[in-house]
């Protein structure tokens, strides 16, 4: 049979797997194994095992439970309610200033957790019932928190980044310098959309009614501050060749764990157990997704689907641009049904080579991959972000939350054309940083 219609049929058959509810990890391994047995026999199972550990023999994923444990130290403490309340304090006399603050908070607790459901439950639940207080409508609040949201996987240090790297071969490092500023750009579309909404409601929301003293801006910051000094710290002894992404993420997580029991006084065992305990869930079911990624990867080569796909691709008679169309509209699908860290580990390696054959820079793909992978969290089917704002607002409908957000994905897609024309936002600090390579 032709590899392209194997192909076909395995795309089929993991889109009907998936659709089922079980989970993403059982559902690749499912398929991978059932199409390794139907084309290549009994016996080509006896790789199996092999294959799927081998996708996790990589030092490098020792950093995904340390970044998880990182995250949520600060996601079970109060720093993301002192967080809230400081740029609430700081930003209350600016038109609009509570959603800008909210989406502030968003960015910066994106980069402590790296976890973009995190991120919506942590800002979500402070932020969502303050602004509906204040007069903002539905669609606006939870939207905001939706987008915002979505930063956890862009703003470094990112756990998404680090699957990328691995899957890719690509470094980690480097990675996360590329998608800084593409974050603080994409966070200041989501502000400056903002602000337009709330010059179009003719600045009438209430943030001005409370007004908060110097004392009152100044005390939360010593609380704040330490937890941002770990992620400049972190940053610094990545980006200069002090310590590997395993060791940075190592002993932030220790740091981070230290400064919940000392600044917030968690020192019970149940409540560090719970941090852990969370964290270690968390990281299996990625875990086990690379590892069934791998083993779906290893299906596709065998059975020079992976090949035959990215020859086709290359073989296409189209401009670079017009490929890149045609890629990122598959990503925006992939991403409807499928987790971004799934959506990675199977395309990831298939199209990279084709995007480096096509002239493009790797690290600036790897921002518009992730971006795209952005969109495809406020978007159903899975919208997991969706659901978590749901969750917290269970009387905001999710057709209300989805229509928030619209405009906030139309921010992502504006962000995607910028760095299009001007991909040195995403290449110039990396380039600069390491040198080009």
């Amino acid at each position: 049979m032709d590899p392209l219609l194997i192909g076909l049929l395995v795309a089929l058959a993991t889109i009907l797997v998936l659709s089922s509810g079980i989970p993403v990890a059982f559902g690749l391994g499912l398929v991978a194994i059932g199409f390794l047995f139907a084309f290549e026999g009994l016996d080509s199972l006896d790789v199996v095992a092999e294959t799927f550990f081998a996708g996790l023999a990589e030092f490098a994923l020792v950093s995904i439970p340390m970044f998880i444990v990182m995250g949520a130290a600060v996601a079970s403490s109060p720093a993301g309610k002192d967080l809230y309340a400081a740029l609430d304090r700081w930003l209350n006399r600016v038109p609009g200033g509570l959603i800008i603050s909210n989406i502030g908070a968003c960015s910066i607790f994106a980069a402590l957790s790296g976890s973009s459901p995190a991120t919506c439950a942590a800002i979500g639940k402070m932020g969502i019932p303050e602004m509906r207080k204040r007069g903002y409508p539905d669609g606006l609040a939870t939207g905001s928190i939706a987008a915002g949201g979505t930063l956890g996987i862009l703003i470094p240090p990112s756990i998404t980044m680090i699957v990328y790297g691995i899957a890719t071969e690509t470094s980690i490092g480097r990675l996360f310098l590329a998608g800084l500023l593409p974050g603080l750009l994409l966070t200041t579309l989501f502000m400056c959309w903002s602000l337009y909404t709330a010059w179009q409601n003719g600045y009438s929301f209430k943030d001005q009614a409370n007004k908060y003293s110097w004392r009152e801006k100044f005390e939360v910051l010593p609380r704040i501050f330490p937890f941002l000094l770990i992620i400049v710290g972190v940053l610094y002894v990545l980006y200069g060749g002090v310590a590997t992404p395993s060791e940075a993420a190592g002993v932030g997580a220790m740091f981070c764990l230290v400064l919940v029991v000392v600044i917030y006084g968690m020192w019970q065992p149940r409540k560090i157990w719970n941090i852990l305990s969370d964290s270690m869930k968390e990281s299996v079911m990625i875990l086990m997704i690379i590892g069934a990624s791998a083993l779906f990867s290893y299906t596709l080569s065998s059975l020079f689907i992976t090949q035959s796909v990215a020859e086709y691709i290359a073989a296409l008679d189209i401009g670079k641009w017009q490929l890149l169309i045609i890629i990122n509209l598959f990503l925006l699908v992939a991403g409807f049904f499928l987790p971004p860290v799934a959506v990675i580990l199977m395309t990831a390696p298939i199209l990279l080579p084709i995007i480096i054959q096509a002239g493009f820079d790797p690290y600036w793909f790897a921002v518009i991959f992730t971006i795209n992978m952005e969109i495809g969290l406020i978007t159903p089917p899975v919208g997991l972000n969706l659901y978590v704002i749901n969750g917290i607002v269970p009387d905001v409908s999710l057709p209300t939350i989805l229509k928030g957000a619209l405009p906030f994905m139309l921010c992502m897609v504006l962000a995607i054309a910028i760095l299009c024309v001007f991909p040195e936002i995403a290449t110039w600090l990396p380039n600069y940083m390491m040198g080009t390579g």
